[in-house]
């Protein structure tokens, strides 16, 4: 409910003065900053001079650090790194061992390796960095603190290192194995020789180190020579001393006595043989008795076969003198006596053959006999070693152990030895670093490009947070959740240029907001009052709220109303202005003496008036109340541009007596804190704004 208005004196108020027909609700919460996604446009677009001012200065900044940078160069340098070593020898110190993914995390290591400070101190050496100012930090002001403070080579060079670092890069380009070396330098030349003499340096870093990688085997090998050597010797004295203890004499890996068993058994099986041959002789002779020329000793025989030769040959002499001469012949006779002196020398040479067959016997026989004896001697004498010969070969056996490691050491020392001498590293330049034709840095088409769209960015965020921390109207939707009332129309800025086509549109959105708020309206149908607009805004929207005021004055007299136009700031500040409202409020004037036509309009005006005497509360009201009834007999409608009211509590009376209360703002432009500070002068009088009327300045 309303709360009750103050009651004017009797003797000037003969009749009670009644609240106007509206209903109140508590004061609204102060303005929301909620800022929608529609209305980021209107935002940048109201602060477009901060974004193009940013995004200018920062553009121009980076013209002026383009032009006054000095000019650098880049040149690059490509290696490429096989993972799969050369294969110098069989058994490399450096085994070639490629990792499931292809090497890649060999190559990568190598990133590092080509950035490390033996391979750039190297690339110093080569090229003298440590005496150049773009390096070793001696330019002018690096001198003046070396004379103050001295300067060593150590800190040159650490100095240097440092510079070289911060002008290189070393990548490995995706899915190949090659290293690009990238130096920066001012002097296109100088960035070249240097990406050159790091990967000269890179690559005699890494045939150094294989090379110190196998000195370090050999000598480690070598030390363990002698160690080894000695293993040897040890080992073969035990064998030795072993060998005399026992008494067991070796000839060509093997013990004498087993050698000299082995060689009896294989002649004691030669004799038997031999023996058992002579016997089947022997006996085959004893069997043929009286017929001993029928052997086969007796056919191989020489001297059997040249007797029985003589024999056939005498036999057929015989045969031939018998049949010439006779048997009594004596060639006949001396023949007969040639042939049985033959035939006993057959008998003879057949005896001896049997004689001998006998002996070669005997011989072989005794020969058997004797050899079987040595043979058991000797059983018997290994018998006795053969215990000694576990603990022998056990002995042997190491022997042979540490020999063998013995030349697998002395073997792999030789190795190592050569590989000092021999660079087995996969790697080489494929392309060496040219002097650039172009500066690398800065790039100004680039920087420019990225300023301005930078620059943009900046400028848009600078705008979006002071939109965060000083908000303004933007959309319809943002008033009416700030003043709890509707927006009764939206209407065009006054620009220069104005077709009458926004002029006809600027009195449509003006009369239809007087046709919502007359659908609005709540007045009894007996009210005494002429209804009645109230039109207010912050300070900085006096212009606007002038002009709406009037725009809804006008649109209510081209509709055939008449109107009464109240505006509290004209003749404000005048040094003899004309009776006016304020002289109505104060009861010295009536109504029909301050109120006049503006020529050429149907709407009557009423200023300002003379504010010399301060009028009572409860007296103002109650003749604003009769302003009002006087004004119905003769106007159907009554417009007050209240102006601010924050500043202008004389307004106070009207406030309480208008049916409607509206509050200007521009899109765009009136903070929301003045369009709070208005809704709660508003609230603070005792009312609650029942409209808002916006004005797009961009439409």
């Amino acid at each position: 409910m309303q709360p009750p208005l103050l009651m004017v004196p009797q003797q000037n108020a003969p009749e009670a003065v009644a609240p106007a027909p509206a209903y109140y609700a508590p004061a609204p919460a102060p303005a929301s900053a909620t800022v929608e996604l529609g209305d980021l446009g209107r935002i940048l677009l109201r602060r477009r001079f901060l974004i193009l001012a940013v995004t200018a200065l920062l553009t121009a900044l980076t013209l002026v650090y383009t032009m006054l940078t000095p000019a650098l160069y880049s040149s690059t340098a490509q290696i490429i790194v096989d993972p799969e070593d050369l294969q110098v020898v069989t058994n490399d110190v450096n085994p070639s061992r490629i990792s499931p993914d292809g090497g890649i995390t060999q190559v990568e290591s190598q990133v590092s390796v080509a950035q490390s400070n033996g391979v750039l101190l190297r690339a110093i050496k080569a090229e003298n960095l440590t005496e150049d100012p773009e390096f070793n930090g001696q330019g002018v002001l690096g001198r003046w603190m070396g004379m103050l403070f001295g300067d060593s080579d150590t800190d040159r060079t650490a100095t240097t290192l440092d510079s070289l670092r911060r002008v290189l890069a070393v990548k490995r380009d995706d899915k190949v194995l090659v290293l690009n070396i990238i130096i920066t330098a001012k002097s296109a030349q100088k960035a070249s020789d240097i990406a050159n003499a790091i990967a000269t340096a890179y690559l005699a870093d890494q045939a150094d180190a294989r090379k110190e990688k196998a000195a370090k085997a050999s000598e480690a090998i070598t030390a363990r020579l002698d160690e080894q050597r000695k293993r040897v010797e040890q080992a073969e004295n035990a064998v030795e001393a072993y060998r005399l203890q026992h008494n067991m004499v070796m000839a060509q890996g093997n013990l004498v006595s087993d050698q000299e068993l082995t060689g009896l058994n294989a002649e004691l099986t030669a004799a038997q043989a031999r023996t058992q041959q002579l016997k089947a002789q022997v006996d085959q002779l004893r069997r043929q008795g009286s017929a001993p020329d029928a052997t086969s000793e007796a056919t191989r025989s020489s001297t059997i076969s040249s007797l029985r030769a003589q024999e056939a040959a005498l036999v057929d002499q015989i045969a031939q003198l018998g049949t010439g001469l006779g048997p009594r012949h004596p060639s006949m006779i001396a023949a007969q006596q040639q042939l049985r002196d033959l035939r006993v020398l057959i008998q003879r040479e057949l005896g001896r053959i049997v004689t001998a067959a006998e002996t070669d016997y005997e011989r072989s026989l005794a020969n058997q006999q004797a050899l079987q004896a040595k043979v058991a001697a000797l059983k018997s004498k290994s018998l006795d070693t053969d215990q000694a010969s576990v603990r022998l070969r056990e002995l042997q056996r190491d022997l042979d152990a540490v020999r063998t490691v013995y030349a697998n050491y002395l073997q792999r020392a030789q190795e190592t030895r050569e590989q000092t001498n021999v660079d087995s590293t996969n790697a080489r330049i494929i392309s060496e670093a040219m002097p650039a034709l172009k500066k690398s840095w800065p790039p100004k088409g680039l920087l420019v490009f990225g300023a301005v769209f930078g620059g943009l960015a900046l400028g848009i965020g600078m705008a979006l947070i002071a939109e965060y921390l000083s908000p303004t109207v933007l959309s319809a939707n943002q008033m009416q959740t700030a003043i709890e009332a509707p927006v009764l129309g939206v209407l065009p800025g006054r620009g220069r240029r104005r077709s009458g086509g926004v002029a006809q549109k600027t009195d449509a959105v003006a009369g239809l907001a007087l046709q919502r708020i007359a659908a609005a309206t709540r007045r009894p149908p007996d009210w005494p009052l002429v209804p009645s607009i109230l039109v207010a805004s912050p300070p900085e929207d006096k212009a606007q709220r002038s002009r709406v005021a009037w725009q809804l004055a006008n649109a209510a007299a081209a509709r055939g109303r008449r109107v009464l136009f109240i505006d509290i700031n004209a003749g404000k500040g005048q040094k003899d202005p004309q009776p006016g409202v304020l002289d109505v409020l104060r009861g010295e004037y009536p109504l029909d003496a301050v109120s006049r036509y503006a020529p050429g309009s149907s709407v009557a005006l009423i200023g300002r008036g003379r504010p010399a005497a301060v009028f009572q509360e409860a007296q103002a009201l109650y003749f604003a109340h009769r302003m009002l009834a006087e004004a119905n007999h003769s106007f159907e409608l009554v417009v007050i541009d209240g102006g601010a009211l924050a500043d202008d509590l004389n307004v106070l009376p009207l406030v309480a007596m208008a049916d409607e209360i509206l509050l200007v703002a521009r899109l765009n432009a009136t903070p929301m804190r003045d369009v709070a500070s208005t809704s709660e002068a508003v609230s603070v009088m005792g009312r609650l704004p029942t409209g808002a009327m916006l004005v797009d300045e961009a439409a």
